[in-house]
């Protein structure tokens, strides 16, 4: 893989060298990425966004699906621009405790963060949902201002404390995705487009000179990186972030087992199959970026192995944890399955194809929303002919309680 050498690139060259000795026995090694040739992987519509945004907003206007219709009203009522443009860009160091020593902190820590990526989500779709310029453009408003000041930039990392650069990569990703609807409908605003752009490109960059130490070099939080750089690789028709973003791909199926399992997440024990999902809420979002710049990602093979047999082990998981064999305990933490958030990747599959595991397991959690990974997903992504009614809420929670109780075994 050739990788640019000028100064914008050299953290992504060394984020990439550092695989060197820390990278698993189970994982490719830097040689084998080396020798990948990605060279094909260029990207060919800058515009392109996760989904196609003109073909879904023509599709919300016309369409007599009630949930999708409810979805889109409630999102009609809007916010105000000036609003947003209130909150404080996140000039200063960051700073963030550990979740799992310190959870009641680091929600506290957090929460300028993700109201950042509630913010961004939330005037994207709105904007597909009203099909009023005025969120499309607050939403570039809200961007620049945060461009201009520089915003996130500068983030607290050691190795023994990463959740600072944790919390950003969701920042960035959120941030592109959500960018990325609005941009092509934006007119009379290029100076804003230019400095959203280049702010992206520098964030990218700076955030994957890090390379995370042991498993963050190349598990979830690999995967987290490589969706932001995909999609900004697209933004700014950048070959070498996007190669990156590929190149994730490339390394969670060679890792793969036989079973369909990515061993890093196994290795998290009664917290396998949560985190099995967590990888797919990543590479799922990021093989569909790829696929809008016309790769058939989806079905490439490499083993042997597709992300159609991640998927199938994960259903597997959710049905019988003893699927897990002696991978992981049997005992799996379940508290995830409560969360309509975790399970924004299978609108995105489900676009694609029709998975009858999937269809029976997201229509107790529907409207989807995740404010990182594609915001309002069941809008964006969800086939009228799916599912006409959103679940009562205490049908809703009995058909979840069923899914939680099937896992206890």
């Amino acid at each position: 893989m050739t990788l640019r050498t000028q100064n914008t690139g050299r953290g992504l060259v060394m984020g990439l060298l550092f695989l060197v000795g820390i990278t698993p026995a189970w994982s490719m090694t830097y040689e084998e990425r080396q020798q990948l040739d990605l060279s094909a992987y260029t990207v060919t519509d800058p515009d392109a966004s996760y989904f196609d945004v003109p073909q879904r907003m023509a599709l919300l206007a016309d369409t007599e699906n009630p949930l999708l219709m409810q979805h889109a009203q409630e999102l009609s009522y809007g916010v105000s621009c000036q609003q947003m443009l209130e909150i404080p860009p996140l000039e200063k160091k960051i700073r963030i405790p550990g979740f799992y020593p310190s959870p009641d902190e680091w929600r506290f820590a957090v929460k300028p963060l993700t109201e950042f990526e509630d913010v961004v989500s939330r005037l994207a779709g709105t904007y597909v949902a009203t099909g009023d310029d005025y969120y499309a453009e607050c939403l570039v408003k809200f961007l620049d201002h945060w461009a201009e000041s520089d915003a996130l930039m500068d983030f607290f990392y050691t190795w023994q404390q990463p959740q600072a650069w944790f919390s950003t990569e969701s920042m960035l990703f959120s941030a592109a995705m959500a960018y990325s609807v609005v941009r092509p409908s934006v007119e009379g605003m290029d100076s804003e487009i230019q400095h959203i752009d280049d702010w992206l490109s520098r964030l990218a960059y700076q955030h994957s000179a890090i390379p995370g130490h042991n498993s963050s070099c190349c598990n979830n939080h690999f995967y987290r990186r490589a969706l932001y750089a995909t999609m900004v690789g697209v933004l700014t028709d950048d070959d070498e972030l996007f190669r990156f973003g590929v190149s994730a791909i490339y390394s969670a199926l060679s890792d793969m087992t036989p079973e369909g399992a990515f061993p890093l997440e196994m290795q998290r024990g009664r917290r396998a199959s949560h985190y099995q999902n967590y990888a797919l809420l990543y590479l799922i979002p990021n093989l569909q970026i790829i696929a809008r710049q016309g790769y058939d990602v989806f079905d490439l093979e490499i083993n042997g192995h597709t992300i159609h047999d991640a998927v199938d082990f994960a259903l597997d998981t959710f049905e019988d944890p003893s699927a897990l064999g002696d991978m992981a305990p049997h005992e799996q933490y379940k508290g995830f399955f409560q969360d309509d958030q975790y399970f924004a990747w299978m609108e995105m599959y489900q676009s694609r194809f029709h998975d009858p595991r999937i269809a029976e397991f997201i229509t107790p959690y529907r409207p989807i929303y995740n404010r990182g990974t594609g915001g309002y997903v069941t809008l964006h992504f969800m086939d009228p002919q799916a599912q006409w009614h959103e679940t009562l809420q205490d049908r809703r929670e009995e058909q979840k309680e069923r899914i939680w109780k099937k896992t206890a075994h």
